[in-house]
């Protein structure tokens, strides 16, 4: 794609940056800190094993960002003469370019396509849009984008089967947000129900359930990642005087799993939960546009009994901000929303004043893609995914990949800096590649022949002895240590 950052690269000559004045504090420049290294003496949030021993990670608060960070300072009288400060300005936001692009070409480990070009929409940056209120009332405040946010949310009201004058949603400002609204929509429908979600729930479930103030049940996965419906029945037995919320993953975090929903429901039915007795509300952040696309893949419907789904909008789609998409039924938002006078409109949402740049470039990349353009993609982030896999189990390294998922899960490297450079997303002994549609087969080339050149000198050093055991995480099946690697070479 013509506005890809891996063509800005070849394109770009980085040597061409202007150079900063003399008298330029170099403190003030941005040099790409590191991020801060997570620790947990339990070893469930970062501890991995260095010689044997459980060597404990853990995040380090007050880390002095200071040191980095670029000052704002106040105008010299004569600035507007001179014009220093703006040339100054325009050095450190070349500089700071400069290390985006750089860090861009070294980007797996959060799922985010980088594979866009918006650049038709630059003339609209100078308008402060803003979808205050109900999208679909319109308010006294007339710089909005409601028009292409209610659009954007037929077409996504479409691909989970709701018929527009059965749904309502809005456009939030993160994935985060929209299971905060989920989870609040099922709270006020059931005041007194529990909500449940698996171990592998995203922390924004959780932080909703601390938000609220529910009583929450985390139910035990599989190893998969996916939650395991023996533990949810047993859990929801014991509370079976008090309706039932429900998270259901389309792609858990770390492992990439999918809940399956059809499970979720008969087991809900066959411990005696009729239909107006729960709710579900269905965290389809990156694999929720995916999975319709994906040939045999279970069916996420407002013709079954959930009760909203949300979508992050800067994963697969690629917007540049932050930004989601959150459906529930029309039926269930009267508990929630407030008439507001002074907005002339109607209160349903979490927050207030909404992002009216995001609605555009989510209607933009829908009507440049749609479905044919996102089954492509989707197609193509699955072979890429696979081909990790095969690559890093050929070079000995434990991997895991789940069937409808492009989130490939391997054992976690033993250099931080490495870890960093690739940005990759660790948890406990394990870290992961999301594959998106801007990872090309080079790029993964570039990865895993780094990564076995650095496990090379780990072992020679005697940092490792052997490849570590990742069998409790990824299954016996996916473990190349001493141990498992018969098990792993028979399946």
């Amino acid at each position: 794609m013509a506005g890809s950052i891996d063509m800005m690269l070849r394109d770009l000559n980085l040597e061409k940056v202007e150079s900063l004045p003399e008298d330029f504090d170099p403190t003030t420049v941005i040099k790409d800190p590191l991020p801060p290294i997570a620790r947990d003496s339990s070893g469930l949030n970062g501890g991995h094993p260095v010689n044997g021993q459980e060597k404990p990670r853990e995040i380090v608060l007050g880390r002095n960002v200071h040191t980095t960070c670029l000052e704002v300072t106040e105008p010299d009288a004569d600035d507007e003469v001179t014009g220093e400060r703006e040339a100054y300005m325009a050095s450190v936001l070349a500089r700071y370019r400069k290390s985006l692009l750089e860090r861009t070409k070294h980007h797996l480990g959060y799922p985010y396509n980088l594979d866009f070009d918006y650049g038709a929409l630059s003339q609209l940056q100078h308008f402060s849009i803003n979808n205050l209120g109900d999208p679909f009332i319109e308010s006294n405040y007339g710089v909005h984008s409601r028009q292409f946010e209610v659009g954007v949310l037929d077409w996504f009201a479409r691909l989970w089967e709701l018929e527009k004058n059965e749904y309502w949603g809005y456009i939030t400002n993160c994935g985060t947000e929209g299971n905060l609204h989920g989870i609040l929509v099922g709270r006020e429908v059931f005041p007194e129900g529990i909500l449940y979600a698996s171990h592998e729930s995203h922390y924004s479930i959780f932080k909703a359930a601390r938000m609220y103030r529910m009583d929450c049940e985390k139910v035990n996965t599989l190893i998969s990642g996916e939650i395991d419906c023996k533990d949810f029945k047993a859990k929801l037995s014991l509370h079976k005087d008090k309706p039932a919320i429900i998270n259901v993953n389309i792609g858990t975090t770390v492992k990439g799993a999918v809940d399956d929903l059809d499970l979720v429901i008969k087991t809900l039915e066959e411990t005696g939960f009729t239909h107006d007795r729960f709710y579900i509300h269905c965290d389809g952040a990156l694999f929720g546009l995916m999975m319709p696309f994906v040939k045999l893949a279970p069916k996420v419907s407002f013709k079954k009994p959930i009760g909203s789904v949300s979508v992050s909008g800067h994963k697969f789609v690629g917007c540049p901000m932050p930004c989601g998409v959150q459906i529930t039924r029309l039926e269930h938002i009267n508990a929630l929303s407030r008439n507001v006078e002074y907005l002339a409109s109607r209160d349903a949402t979490i927050m207030g004043s909404r992002n009216g740049h995001a609605p555009l470039f989510l209607w933009y990349t829908l009507n440049r893609k749609g479905y044919r353009g996102f089954r492509k993609e989707v197609q193509k982030c699955l072979r890429n995914a696979h081909y990790l896999k095969g690559r890093l189990t050929s070079a000995g390294i434990g991997a895991m990949l789940n069937e409808l998922s492009s989130t490939v899960v391997f054992e976690r490297p033993q250099d931080e800096e490495f870890t960093r450079k690739w940005q990759l997303a660790c948890q406990g002994n394990i870290a992961h590649v999301v594959v998106m549609p801007n990872i090309t087969i080079e790029k993964l080339d570039d990865f895993v022949n780094e990564l076995i050149e650095k496990r090379a000198i780990w072992y020679e050093s005697g940092k490792l002895q052997s490849p570590p055991c990742v069998a409790s995480d990824l299954g016996n099946s996916n473990c190349l240590c001493a141990i498992h690697k018969g098990t792993a070479l028979e399946s």
